[in-house]
């Protein structure tokens, strides 16, 4: 029962700061998501809705990164808070093992492992898709009207508009000028005015431009005028003008999801099996179909001669003498014996080449694949690899609160997080196997993980100065006696 209540305290005492330092995490780097993506977003005149959408499918992908940076900073700062109250001194006074008390936050963590991984196989893929789509639109939407005054503003298709002032309050533009560009023949028609107004109706689909007393200018169609190279305008004055624009054009317009579902990043296991699989039977027929194009090219049927057979009754030696296969045959038949065999040589190394190339392209397509196979499962992993860094850590810093933890986690955090990168670019590029690069980062951590947990529990003094100073002491030569 003791033991039941002590396993109870680990957890309540791990939960709070766990999801305190992911939600922080999640804070942070959706701060960094809209500092990268901003130029996309401003000035697109996005619903609120749609833009909290963006937001929420970007937290779900950035998961990946936040879980173990909470377990990390979470299970650091849980053990150092037992420390600084002496509450660990209190446990391993009652004989309880440190194995023991991390037994509880174990299981724990067993479980937040679980949720990534079904996290990462089910609900990432759909955040991804979702995201992806939503950003593509986005970033393929045209800007708001945002008319600024001295300056030419062309978002709609045929026209550019400047007005010297603007009111925003009421709306009225003041020496305004429109340049009409829908006949294709350049600024043939220009309109001036006093004054004017600019409204959008309540769905946004249609801008009103209504002028008051200005003029217009338009140029006559120069065919007839062309031999006297002279050009004729039409001027007219208007007390009251207005022209309507389709704004259609700037509503986000929704693409179809399945445009992007084929993207490995948007595959779950499953999925991501039967695509290695059909990369593999592609790159299989490419190496037959290269095969069988190649076989008729190596028989010359019109002067009765078969490489591939010829060269099959040849001993090496023989085989040596080139010229020895073609002394049956005069000296034109043997340059256009020759001849043709250049020709089909070469065609045979052209159709090599692009062979190679596409293997090369299926071998990159495979080798992502795989990497996204790995990554399903290295997020499960890390977790628990930081959690056996965090907990022996802090148990040895004796440290609680959001300091010391901090700076620890950071450090280990950034080793993860670079080693990872690292990992899995050398795996993109077949330095590594796939399997090597993608669990480079665990490769890494885990020895470190088991050095921290054997020095936890023998009460180690590696973070005491004067630990290191009784070492430079030891190692440094004493001074002789004068």
């Amino acid at each position: 029962m003791r033991m039941k209540k002590l396993d109870w305290l680990v957890v309540k005492s791990f939960i709070g700061p766990f999801i305190l330092t992911f939600f922080i995490a999640q804070f942070v780097l959706v701060m960094q998501f809209l500092w990268k993506y901003v130029d996309d977003l401003v000035g697109k005149g996005l619903d609120p809705w749609v833009l909290m959408e963006l937001l929420g499918y970007a937290s779900a992908r950035l998961v990946p990164l936040a879980l173990p940076l909470a377990v990390l900073l979470a299970s650091i700062m849980t053990y150092g808070a037992f420390g600084e109250h002496f509450e660990l001194t209190a446990v391993k006074s009652a004989g309880v093992s440190l194995y023991r008390f991390m037994r509880a936050l174990i299981v724990t963590v067993t479980g937040i492992s679980i949720f990534a991984f079904f996290f990462s196989n089910n609900l990432l893929p759909r955040a991804n898709l979702k995201f992806g789509a939503l950003l593509y639109d986005i970033r393929h939407q045209k800007p708001t009207v945002a008319l600024k005054p001295g300056i030419f503003y062309s978002g709609i298709d045929g026209f550019s508009i400047k007005a010297a002032e603007k009111d925003d309050k009421t709306n009225t533009l003041y020496d305004i000028t429109v340049y009409d560009h829908t006949s294709g023949k350049g600024d043939d028609h220009v309109i001036t005015a006093k004054k004017g107004t600019m409204t959008q109706d309540e769905d946004a689909l249609a801008l009103s431009l209504k002028l008051d007393t200005g003029k217009q200018y338009r140029e006559i169609d120069p065919k007839d005028q062309a031999k006297e190279n002279k050009y004729q305008m039409i001027s007219t004055q208007f007390s009251s003008w207005e022209k309507r624009f389709d704004l259609s054009q700037f509503k986000l317009a929704r693409t179809d999801e399945n445009f992007f579902k084929d993207l490995k990043q948007m595959l779950d296991l499953k999925q991501l099996y039967g695509e290695i699989d059909t990369i593999k039977l592609e790159a299989d027929n490419l190496r037959k179909g290269y095969a069988t194009y190649t076989i008729p090219y190596f028989s010359l049927k019109k002067f009765g001669f078969d490489t591939l057979k010829t060269l099959s009754k040849v001993t090496p030696v023989k085989f040596a003498k080139a010229e020895d296969l073609l002394n049956d045959f005069d000296q034109n038949k043997r340059i256009q014996v020759m001849e043709l065999a250049m020709t089909r040589a070469r065609n045979i190394k052209n159709y090599a080449d692009v062979t190679d190339k596409q293997l090369e392209y299926k071998e990159r397509d495979l080798t992502t694949h795989k990497v996204e196979v790995y990554r399903k499962f290295t997020l499960s992993i890390a977790c628990l690899v930081l959690f056996f860094i965090g907990a022996p850590l802090g148990s040895i810093i004796r440290k609680g609160g959001l300091g010391w933890p901090l700076f620890y986690c950071v450090i280990f955090f950034i080793v993860y997080h670079v080693t990872s990168i690292i990992g899995e670019k050398l795996a993109e590029n077949n330095v590594l196997t796939v399997f090597a690069g993608m669990w480079l980062s665990t490769f890494v951590l885990t020895p470190i993980g088991l050095f921290l947990t054997l020095k936890a529990t023998n009460d180690s003094k590696i973070y005491s100065t004067d630990y290191y100073r009784n070492v430079i002491r030891k190692l440094s030569p004493k001074k002789s006696a004068a």
